[in-house]
């Protein structure tokens, strides 16, 4: 392994996700700076919308406040530590905790789902009525709309194969059918 160079050996290591505490407000900048020292990080963002007496304005927040991830090696805590902003590692009984890479995903499936929520059509749908799944990996089918579920999700029913198959689909993944 000593005839690798440096960079190549670093990405031999195994990395792990670990969670870092900043100071307040200041996990764009703490992401901007390890963006320089080319760690990799994930800081996850929502979009809002704030009220002002003036004014409605979208702005993007973090979804955990004073939390950014990392992924890196353990031999990298020290240099993440020292990085200005970071206050300290998430951690257990004084050492790190590693954070799955599943919850990582699941954070991630989140966000796109309340950005899915954000583009929804307004055309109300009603039961009966007829739908087209515009994206997935059904993309295309044709159903017929049972219920809702939720403010967000709908069940529609879809005929495959002689078979009836019901999917609880975000609102945002259908169309109605104008012509069929």
């Amino acid at each position: 392994m000593s005839d690798l160079p440096n960079k190549s050996a670093k990405q031999l290591l195994p990395q792990h996700w670990y969670a870092i505490y900043t100071r307040s407000k200041a996990e764009k900048k703490v992401e901007i700076e390890l963006g320089f020292l080319e760690i990799e990080s994930y800081l996850p963002l929502i979009t809002r919308y704030r009220q002002w007496s003036d004014r409605k304005k979208k702005v993007e927040e973090p979804l955990f406040r004073s939390y950014i991830f990392v992924h890196i090696h353990e031999s990298q805590l020290y240099t993440v530590r020292n990085v200005p902003n970071v206050a300290r590692f998430v951690s257990f009984e004084g050492k790190p905790t590693i954070v799955p890479d599943e919850q990582i995903e699941a954070i991630r499936y989140y966000l796109d789902e309340q950005e899915d929520r954000e583009d929804i059509d307004t055309s109300i749908i009603h039961e009966g009525q007829l739908v087209r799944i515009k994206q997935g990996q059904m993309e295309g089918l044709i159903g017929r709309m049972v219920h809702y579920r939720n403010k967000h999700r709908l069940v529609v029913q879809i005929e495959a194969v002689g078979q009836v198959i019901a999917l609880n689909i975000p609102r945002s993944k259908v169309e109605p059918v104008k012509n069929v």
